[in-house]
């Protein structure tokens, strides 16, 4: 199979080894690399300390470099967090916003980027107004189609419709594979029964979503069910995810320029049983996607509770299966063991 489609990591994924001081920077790195994952993205807040509240010092961002290189990557993506409507006690007036963005594609170009990534609820004109500054950069900002919403929700036809008008290059999106949500993932389920929930409502739940009864339904029936607290939080779940279509990314592939590839659980046998990942990539190479699908574990925070995630070895299994999708004879394989 002819393949343009790349494998990399955003370093997301190892949060609690990182967090928990068990991964350092170079870890993360060489951990992807030799995975033969060697995109790299980022959440500035997480690799770079202070970011954004104080500078990031030039050793740092050399650090960075040197790493880069030495194991052979890609910069990819700085995934940056405009919280504007928590902004000490009162939303950020619009110059501001564009101003912080403008920050943060500053912070881009230094590390290397060639995209930033968009947090969904900022507004398109915001991102329209950066766009010349992004141009200047070779920077290209992309704001991710993340779950509840999906490429045919009214806020986001907004989005695409002011990036065609604004007639620039340097906007486009970011999908996350969470809103391809086609089964109700069993690491939810199992924490939902630890914390308390029946297991007859847990069923139900379970297979009212793969049955795409409507999430106010399913509520009202928990609750008739004698359902409270941890089994309405189980049903609640269902609003903010669904099953959308990943053929709908074809109409703005012109425009996708990064892949978040979200898993909640990789199985022995490399299947992700929640997200339909094998048709996810025969539509990227329908769509002529040359872009990198970047791991995205979030498994993590729904095991913590009953083990210790094992980041490093979920990531692991979901390159294996990517490698097999895309076509690679080589199976990713770890060299050097992480300290524990």
């Amino acid at each position: 199979m002819s393949n343009q489609i790349k494998r990399g990591v955003s370093l997301y994924s190892y949060q609690n080894e990182t967090f928990q001081g068990k991964m350092t920077l170079e870890d993360c790195i060489r951990t992807s690399a030799e995975l033969g994952a060697n995109g790299i993205e980022i959440i500035g807040e997480q690799t770079f300390w202070g970011w954004p509240e104080v500078g990031v010092e030039d050793a740092a961002v050399a650090n960075w470099h040197e790493l880069i290189k030495k194991y052979d990557c890609v910069p990819v993506s700085h995934d940056f967090m405009l919280d504007y409507k928590r902004y000490k006690g009162r939303v950020m007036p619009f110059d501001e916003q564009v101003a912080s963005v403008k920050k943060d594609i500053d912070f881009g170009a230094r590390l290397g980027m060639k995209f930033i990534r968009a947090l969904v609820s900022i507004e398109p004109e915001v991102l329209v107004a950066a766009a010349p500054y992004a141009e200047e950069k070779g920077i290209k900002i992309l704001i991710e189609v993340h779950a509840p919403l999906h490429f045919d929700h009214p806020w986001i036809i907004r989005h695409a419709e002011a990036f065609e008008k604004s007639g620039s290059d340097a906007l486009g999106f970011l999908p996350d594979m969470g809103m391809f949500l086609f089964k109700f993932p069993p690491v939810w389920k199992e924490k939902f029964l630890r914390i308390g929930v029946p297991k007859n409502i847990a069923d139900y739940i379970e297979k009212a979503y793969e049955d795409r009864v409507l999430s106010e339904y399913v509520i009202l029936n928990v609750r008739e069910m004698g359902g409270e607290g941890p089994a309405l939080g189980m049903a609640e779940t269902l609003r903010h995810n669904a099953a959308f279509e990943p053929k709908r990314m074809l109409e703005h592939m012109s425009r996708i320029h990064n892949i978040h590839g979200k898993f909640y659980q990789m199985d022995e046998d490399y299947v992700e049983p929640s997200i339909p990942y094998d048709e996810i990539v025969k539509v990227l190479h329908q769509g002529g996607y040359k872009g990198f699908i970047c791991s995205e574990y979030e498994g993590n925070r729904w095991i913590e509770d009953a083990e210790e995630p094992d980041s490093v070895e979920q990531v692991r299994r979901q390159q294996v299966m990517l490698a097999r999708l895309l076509g690679e004879e080589t199976v990713p394989t770890l060299k050097t063991p992480v300290a524990a």
